[in-house]
């Protein structure tokens, strides 16, 4: 069997994308797997580090604004777009998949677009309750619409079958216990916090682990890993020097860029400080993780905050809306955890009750009657 994937932009469209192309190759060793997406993105260093054929194409969004220096990027997207619809054409001759698979970004709808006009078995699977741009135009015209969440349906207009699956889990996020991600990463009993804006990073989770690394200043209290996103290159660096910190990790705090072993530092974290990316809470919820949840105001139909209020209501997480964000509350509930395991515990408990661990198996089956019909 041959699979062409197309998903990029965020982690929240390509990490879907790589554990559905896991559990093929799980499934099918012998299948072959080939992903579609743009050359500078996470995904041009995520999939190939998977282990799958990455197959680079250009594409880019429109930004609404009518400044020179935007008009100048949406002429050059402009361009992409009718570029891409030829580069995408002729991967899906090349390749001549039996099912083309997009699980949103930019990049997948000129593929996935190109799999339908060559008549491929076709497929999309949306993360969040409201669907985005691409999966929005794409489920009109493809034979298969995989959901995360029962309310993404009445957002869209489907042609095909659709069925609700939930959110596609990486292999690697189930694989390690908590204890023995800790001693791979060489961390002592203190509780683990993970604080994450995702990979561009987002200002406030910048600011809330400056603040935090200001408290454990001494790294007696917590292990901390912050991971700052490419946008916090300048600014997460200047937050700690205005703190008295730097930027040099110690044995109990450390702060970087990017955090390639996710999976890991994930499996470690005993309180996590993130985003409500739908991809990123469904794994939060498997792996059954209290979260301080920060959802970003900058959405459409601001879909974050109603994907956290979610866990709220279940009493896994806590929600600070980003406008309302105070230092003081902030670490005393940090404080609060540390001072009260047992609190900690519950809100893991209550968080993996809403876990769903089968996406993958429940896609593949999906996908399979689609080859099979002929």
């Amino acid at each position: 069997m041959r699979v062409l994937i197309a998903g990029g932009g965020t982690a929240g469209h390509i990490n879907p994308a790589i554990a559905i192309a896991q559990k093929i190759r799980k499934e099918q060793p012998d299948a072959e797997i080939y992903y579609a997406g743009t050359p500078h993105g996470m995904e041009a260093t995520l999939v190939p580090k998977a282990g799958f054929t990455f197959l680079p194409i250009q594409v880019a969004g429109f930004h609404r604004s009518f400044r020179p220096k935007e008009i100048l990027y949406n002429c050059r997207s402009l361009y992409y777009l009718m570029t891409s619809s030829v580069a995408a054409r002729r991967m899906v001759k090349k390749i001549n998949p039996d099912v083309v698979i997009g699980t949103g970004g930019y990049v997948a709808g000129p593929v996935v677009l190109a799999g339908v006009r060559a008549h491929k078995k076709t497929m999309i699977h949306e993360q969040n309750a409201f669907p985005g741009v691409t999966n929005k135009i794409l489920a009109k015209q493809v034979d298969v619409v995989l959901l995360a969440t029962e309310a993404a349906k009445d957002r869209m207009e489907i042609a095909g079958t659709c069925a609700v699956v939930g959110n596609p889990l990486r292999s690697a996020i189930l694989e390690k216990t908590p204890a023995q991600a800790k001693k791979e990463l060489g961390l002592d009993s203190k509780m683990t916090v993970l604080s994450v804006g995702g990979s561009l990073g987002a200002r406030i989770i910048n600011q809330m682990g400056a603040d935090l690394m200001e408290w454990n200043r001494d790294g007696s209290k917590i292990n901390h890993i912050h991971g700052y996103g490419s946008q916090g290159k300048e600014i997460f660096p200047q937050m700690l020097k205005e703190r008295g910190l730097s930027m040099k990790p110690n044995d109990s705090t450390t702060a970087v860029e990017y955090i390639d072993n996710m999976a890991t530092v994930m499996a470690a974290a005993d309180l996590v400080i993130t985003r409500c990316g739908a991809s990123t809470l469904s794994e939060l919820e498997a792996m059954g993780k209290p979260t301080i949840l920060v959802p970003s105001p900058y959405v459409a139909e601001n879909h974050q905050y109603h994907n956290g209020m979610v866990l709220v209501h279940a009493g896994a997480a806590y929600l600070i809306e980003e406008k309302k964000y105070n230092k003081e509350e902030f670490l005393q509930l940090v404080e609060d955890f540390c001072a009260h395991p047992e609190k900690l515990a519950a809100f893991g408990k209550a968080a993996k009750k809403l876990g769903v661990t089968d996406t993958t198996e429940r896609i593949y089956r999906l996908l399979m009657e689609l080859v099979e019909k002929g």
